[in-house]
């Protein structure tokens, strides 16, 4: 019955997990989270860092992607500039 348990929302706006979820998802301090929110449902989602290998891809995709459409590291620089002064 380790599946399911209840909570309640303290007044700072915080949920715990029960121990044995927290045990059975192996879900320590400082464990990052995704939430979503719709229609009565909250979802917590593991938040997974890429391996660096992962990374490595992501990084090269993003390149790929970035020289076929034409992107200078000046118009991601100007991006940035424009964003931050907003």
């Amino acid at each position: 019955m380790d599946r399911i348990a209840t909570t309640k929302l303290s007044s700072k706006g915080q949920v715990v997990i029960p121990e044995p979820i927290r045990r059975r998802l192996g879900l320590e301090t400082g464990t990052e989270f995704v939430v979503l929110g719709e229609e009565g449902t909250v979802v917590l989602k593991v938040v997974d860092p890429p391996s660096m290998r992962e990374f490595d891809g992501i990084v090269a995709r993003a390149r790929e992607d970035a020289r076929r459409v034409g992107l200078r590291r000046s118009d991601i620089a100007a991006a940035i500039k424009a964003v931050r002064s907003a």
